[in-house]
């Protein structure tokens, strides 16, 4: 089916698997968005030339998390809360609303961590995300109990 499917996740247990079941993978289903895991950074491009569209570092983003919990485990707690999609706060990403244009990401009820403009990921914090414009996403934090189709009602 993988020739038919729209997003594809590659998650083997070895890099070198990894990077050869996302050139299959792109091979049958050219127009999938692919997702793979890799456990080491530096084989991150290596996944990227085969064709994945994202990569995630997971053995350096569980050592963070490790290292980061000893310290302070009450933020790993957080950053586990925010990974949950449907729990407590999680990360999500929407349409700028027309009246938002021209605002800065800062001064919004929603807390923005990110502008997405023209396929680029603007950290909230530098000048490049000083004031929103048409065709802008957000990604911000949002609350279980928001209403789903507030963030859909631009798309």
């Amino acid at each position: 089916g993988v020739a038919h499917a729209k997003a594809v996740v590659v998650t083997p247990s070895t890099d070198d698997t990894a990077v050869l079941c996302t050139l299959a993978v792109r091979e049958l289903a050219p127009s999938a968005k692919i997702v793979a895991s890799v456990r080491e950074s530096a084989n991150r491009h290596l996944l990227l030339q085969s064709g994945a569209d994202s990569v995630v570092t997971s053995a350096e983003t569980a050592g963070r998390l490790l290292g980061l919990a000893t310290v302070t485990p009450t933020v790993v707690e957080m950053m586990e809360d925010l990974l949950s999609p449907n729990e407590g706060f999680s990360v999500a990403e929407r349409p700028v609303r027309e009246y938002e244009v021209g605002s800065n990401p800062r001064h919004l009820v929603d807390i923005v961590l990110a502008v997405l403009r023209n396929g680029e990921l603007i950290r909230v914090d530098t000048a490049g995300a000083s004031a929103l414009k048409p065709g802008d996403r957000l990604l911000y934090i949002k609350h279980d109990t928001e209403d789903p189709s507030e963030i859909l009602d631009d798309e």
